[in-house]
């Protein structure tokens, strides 16, 4: 009897230990992760690439003097608004002292040369008048009087000549000193003037700055800086490594960050045709046209740093998921997800992607709006542990 009861004992332990390993097995064989599901919505998708640069006007023109000197007055500053031809300002000439010398021995030369001539065509003009008279009364021949009075023309145009000597040595005298002389005014000019309309960005030089002429031989110095600020572009620099995937014409979308993230729409007319090299990287030079509404209130300033997304590709309203929800498969790298059949049971469906912008995926087969995926890499956040 006592044996029989062990032996029943020793069944029951058995059976408890084979139920046990059982539920183990089972339990085991179970994905202790609960999933959560999310489904494909529209979403307009936007591949694009940024550059860096500034707003700057389409056309600068720099104000230079045709004449060197030293600035008396200025007639403008940085934000007015002028018309070509308007006042910008006054040049005071400040001799060279070489030059005022010779200006002034020249005159001196001149006068002596005048004065000269002058003595000639008197002398030459009693000898004429008493050879007429000897004409007159038959004592000298035709031809003795043809001589005299050749003379006497050739003295009186000598005498012109040396007048008009000493007039252009008393003009380059005045231009020496002045900067300009009687019937010049229109060439040199100690006034500087706005060669075409728009707004003032600089004024780089103050009064009693000493500033030089334009020529062949020196660039000269810039008085104004005038620009159009009703036609703005984009300057700025893409890597080497992004400028195969731009072309001229794409649209842009610029967006200033002093202006509280302001966008404003653009499009992509220059690529540099050579790079430079900065840090190391080769930059290249693009430019885009910006395209402002007329009901444009905000002042767009010249100079305003800038960022540019030029939109490489883009699909409206198409069905789309996260990125995160796509599994590839380690053999064959198909794309796929898992739909929900059922309480935390899904199936595998191949899917054919689209455009992508690193967050949304384009799909165009495999789901529809209305299937759960599987949300299969899920992170957990941190547990609130109160012995920390």
């Amino acid at each position: 009897m006592k044996r029989t009861g062990t032996i029943i004992t020793l069944i029951i332990i058995v059976l408890a230990a084979v139920a046990g390993i059982y539920y183990i097995y089972v339990k085991d064989q179970q994905d202790p992760t609960k999933y959560d599901v999310e489904q494909a919505s529209k979403q307009t998708i936007i591949k694009e690439t940024v550059a860096t640069g500034s707003i700057v006007p389409a056309e600068e023109v720099n104000i230079k003097p045709n004449i060197s000197g030293v600035i008396e007055k200025i007639h403008v500053e940085a934000g007015n608004s002028i018309q070509a031809g308007d006042l910008i300002a006054e040049i005071k000439v400040v001799p060279n002292v070489a030059s005022l010398t010779n200006a002034r021995n020249s005159i001196q030369g001149a006068n002596n040369s005048v004065e000269t001539a002058r003595l000639a065509k008197d002398n030459q003009k009693a000898l004429y008048d008493r050879q007429q008279k000897l004409f007159t009364k038959g004592v000298i021949s035709a031809n003795e009087f043809d001589v005299a009075q050749n003379a006497y023309n050739n003295a009186i145009q000598r005498y012109k000549q040396e007048l008009v000597t000493l007039r252009g040595a008393k003009q380059d005298y005045d231009i020496v000193r002045t900067g300009t002389t009687d019937g010049l005014g229109s060439y040199a000019q100690t006034t500087v003037r706005a060669t075409v309309s728009g707004m003032v960005l600089d004024v780089p030089v103050k009064v009693g700055n000493q500033v030089i002429e334009a020529n062949n031989f020196n660039e000269g110095t810039s008085i104004a800086v005038i620009a159009d600020v009703n036609q703005m572009i984009f300057e700025g620099k893409i890597d080497e490594s992004e400028v195969g995937k731009i072309k001229v014409g794409l649209p842009l979308e610029i967006t200033v960050g002093a202006y509280d993230n302001k966008k404003y729409n653009a499009v992509l007319d220059y690529i540099a045709p050579k790079g430079v090299a900065e840090n190391g990287a080769i930059q290249f030079a693009i430019k885009g046209t910006l395209q402002t509404s007329a009901d444009e209130t905000r002042f767009i300033r010249a100079g305003l740093s800038a960022n540019a997304s030029i939109i490489l590709e883009k699909v409206q309203d198409v069905l789309a998921i996260k990125e995160a929800l796509v599994q590839y498969d380690p053999k064959t790298k198909k794309p796929f997800v898992e739909i929900a059949t059922g309480e935390q049971e899904f199936k595998r469906k191949n899917i054919v992607l689209g455009l992508s912008n690193g967050i949304y995926v384009e799909i165009k087969s495999g789901i529809t709006a209305s299937d759960k995926i599987k949300v299969w890499n899920q992170l957990k956040a941190p547990e609130n542990r109160a012995d920390y």
